[in-house]
């Protein structure tokens, strides 16, 4: 289970180039029953919960979220891994890791760890169009 970041994961994010945009690829697996402060609602409304209290953190930062999956079917790999992936996008790290030291982010944030039985949180590059 992997939910927060270990301290060698944020200082290597931290190193990243300051004027470069990064899109963080959250991949989800979600609890059936949500854990504190969420008891009584189901992971996923948890994790909606957790959407609508961060997106005014995002936007102070000037992040966007750029587009979301629900996964319906696995054609390659283990079955359930994942229920979701999300592409959000941050002027720079630097940027994201402001959000997330912010003391209310921090607060919504415990709904995103009641919600969540395992995530991957991957650092990329934009790529822009490759194919065609």
């Amino acid at each position: 289970m992997s939910i927060f970041p270990t301290e060698s994961q944020l200082q290597e994010l931290a190193s990243l180039p300051p004027d470069e945009p990064v899109v963080m690829l959250n991949l989800l697996r979600f609890k059936e029953q949500a854990s504190a402060p969420d008891e009584g609602m189901t992971g996923i409304e948890a994790y909606e919960r957790y959407g609508r209290e961060a997106a005014p953190y995002l936007a102070k930062v000037g992040g966007r979220m750029l587009n979301g999956v629900v996964a319906r079917h696995v054609v390659i790999g283990p079955e359930d891994e994942w229920h979701m992936a999300l592409l959000v996008e941050y002027p720079s790290a630097a940027r994201f890791l402001e959000m997330a030291s912010d003391p209310g982010y921090l607060e919504a944030h415990a709904h995103r760890d009641a919600a969540l039985a395992d995530s991957r949180l991957i650092a990329s590059a934009p790529l822009g169009p490759v194919l065609g």
